[in-house]
């Protein structure tokens, strides 16, 4: 590890070189302050080549010379920003030569999956973190302590549409990588209402929909959900990868509701609706870097050996959740789940605001689910 004003920085590699590593992940290091950009590893030869670059950035690694980086003795951890379905092999892999781990969302594409790393970090005694960036986010922290100071009275329901344009040949249109509307943006709605009732789901149905467009071959266009929760609560959310660009979610108590609009950015400004007694208060949350608050609380929890929060068993309720609706899918009636004891939820104290990127990056050999590069 460097050291900049007698602090340890830790160092990390950046493992899968898309869209959102290129427009989110690389541009925060310069807020992480006690993180530092060492390494990337790409099978993309001119990706490596122009990224390392414009970040100054000396070690760079194909993807079957990952052990070599893993090895290197030049990194502590790696960002995992790969396809779903690599998640694991990659992050049992870092694991076993002692190299922290924060793997982006969904953490895997099975249950079975996401205990093999759990498993791979604890008996190599790493940190293991899922990118869950809204944990760390001040305005959806700030919804959680409203939920939970009962300032709307008793939570009853959660409703939540998050829906996007996704272009034909996109990633997240490929069944065989974990592609899928609840993978991808529906496990946004999950981890939202999970945090906010401050429970988990027992019981859980879900109905697919597909218009028949080409793009829409091998994963549904659209899914819409219900969860009901203990005390007889219940979520109902849509995700979409055929709709505009919406994403919102309310849940409403007996005394009163909030409304937060956008839900699930990543960027920009987010704003709550507050009403009670028929009166609304409207709140602004400005723009900050999510990403860059990701790494510097990641690096945090590596240097003062505490365990991160969100967790592995975050990350793994979330898919044994998504399992269990894929097969409400397939069997067309509710399923019921055992439920997991969570010892950890986000508070808001872990809220970081940090400054948002000064400008967005042009992107090589990468475009977002739209098709912008």
């Amino acid at each position: 590890m460097t050291a900049t004003n007698g602090k340890r920085k830790i160092r990390y590699a950046v493992v899968g070189l898309g869209w959102f590593a290129q427009e989110a992940a690389l541009p925060s290091f310069v807020h992480a302050k006690n993180s530092e950009l060492v390494a990337l590893v790409s099978d993309d030869p001119i990706k490596s080549e122009e990224l390392s670059k414009k970040y100054g950035i000396e070690h760079t690694y194909s993807y079957e010379e990952y052990e070599d980086c893993l090895a290197s003795g030049e990194i502590d951890a790696v960002y995992i920003a790969l396809p779903n379905h690599l998640h694991c092999d990659y992050t049992v892999r870092a694991a076993n030569q002692a190299i922290h781990v924060l793997c982006e969302k969904p953490m895997a594409v099975t249950e079975e999956e996401c205990e093999a790393m759990i498993k791979a970090a604890n008996d190599n005694n790493v940190k293991l973190m899922i990118a869950y960036r809204l944990h760390l986010e001040e305005a959806n922290l700030q919804a959680v302590e409203i939920i939970r100071s009962k300032q709307i009275g008793e939570p009853r329901v959660f409703n939540s549409v998050f829906s996007q344009q996704v272009e034909e040949g996109n990633i997240r249109l490929r069944n065989v990588t974990g592609g899928g509307t609840l993978y991808d943006i529906g496990i946004y709605c999950i981890n939202a209402v999970r945090y906010l009732f401050q429970d988990e789901p027992i019981e859980v149905f879900a109905v697919a929909a597909n218009k028949g467009e080409q793009r829409f071959s091998e994963v549904e266009e659209m899914t819409s959900v219900t969860l009901r929760f203990p005390n007889e609560r219940l979520a109902t959310f849509t995700c979409s990868f055929g709709g505009a660009n919406v994403s919102t979610y309310q849940v409403v108590g007996t005394k009163g509701d909030l409304r937060v609009e956008p839900a699930y950015p990543w960027q920009g400004e987010i704003k709550h609706y507050l009403t009670i007694n028929g009166e609304t208060q409207e709140r602004t949350f400005e723009d900050h870097d999510q990403l860059a608050a990701e790494f510097t609380y990641f690096s945090d929890c590596i240097v003062q050996d505490k365990d991160p929060e969100p967790s592995g068993t975050e990350g793994l309720i979330d898919v044994s959740i998504i399992q269990a609706l894929y097969q409400s899918i397939e069997m067309g009636k509710p399923v019921q789940i055992q439920t997991r004891a969570r010892h950890q939820r986000p508070t808001s104290t872990q809220a970081i605001e940090l400054p948002p990127a000064e400008k967005k990056p042009d992107l090589i050999h990468a475009a977002s689910p739209s098709g912008e590069s």
